[in-house]
């Protein structure tokens, strides 16, 4: 699944799909599943509570932003999170943040029918 976003006035492609998962742990040694629910949560924290994001939420972000970026447009996306991050002056990741989590969530609906327990 792709969707383009605006980062600091540019269009921006990102994707998600089964591959990002393997990428972003081949790229940071993480996993993107955990990773996601721990921003997922510290997002929902910052906007009902009015509390920032801490500096460790915020280097996730990159770091999913980046490999999702990468994975829609190899050739445009620089080598490095730092390298792409260059392009953008500042921007507001209560506003990019969302889009990010909404591509995922929308990536990982299933859409198959539960088979019925038989008793």
């Amino acid at each position: 699944m792709e969707k383009t976003i605006n980062i600091d006035g540019k269009e921006v492609r990102l994707r998600a799909t089964a591959a990002v998962p393997r990428l972003y742990r081949i790229k940071f040694g993480r996993d993107i599943m955990q990773d996601l629910a721990k921003l997922a949560a510290a997002y929902e924290k910052a906007t009902t509570e009015q509390e920032q994001l801490a500096a460790t939420d915020l280097g996730l972000f990159e770091s999913v932003a980046y490999i999702m970026a990468k994975h829609a447009d190899k050739d445009a996306v620089p080598g490095s999170v730092e390298e792409w991050l260059e392009q953008f002056e500042i921007f507001d990741i209560y506003q990019v943040l969302p889009e990010i989590l909404e591509l995922w969530n929308l990536n990982t609906l299933t859409t198959a029918t539960p088979k019925k327990k038989h008793e």
